[in-house]
């Protein structure tokens, strides 16, 4: 069975991946640091939205993955694909400047542990029942 709906998903966030790369590519090579952040605010942000986005959102894909070649429904596999899609770009919101609010990357943070949590526990169920 292809995953088809999860595929789909994680091309989309595989793009934003490469656009937030590409942020701290570009501002690296502006700022010229190649190690580190070099004291720059902007520059510690951008790495740090990059990084976020890389330790969590392969986790909730491999779960989306995991539900969805387990039988899930469809309309499940799409509420956490575009919860998550919503929590990061919420995250990125947050923390991309100083003047931003904590409230989007605070909400960003809970939404993404929504979609791991929800995609644990319904794997979970499907493992034992």
């Amino acid at each position: 069975m292809a995953s088809k709906y999860t595929g789909f998903y994680a091309a989309l966030l595989g793009l934003l991946f490469v656009f937030l790369s590409m942020r701290v590519i570009t501002l690296r090579m502006k700022l010229k640091v190649s190690v580190g952040d070099g004291g720059h605010e902007l520059l510690t942000r951008a790495i740090r939205i990059h990084g976020n986005f890389a330790e969590y959102v392969p986790f909730a894909l491999l779960l989306m993955l995991l539900n969805e070649l387990a039988g899930a429904s469809m309309w499940l596999i799409h509420a956490l694909g575009v919860s998550l899609i919503a929590a990061r770009i919420l995250h990125i919101k947050g923390i991309a400047t100083a003047e931003s609010p904590m409230a989007p990357r605070k909400a960003g943070m809970m939404l993404t542990f929504a979609v791991v949590i929800t995609g644990s526990l319904s794997l979970l169920f499907r493992s034992i029942w």
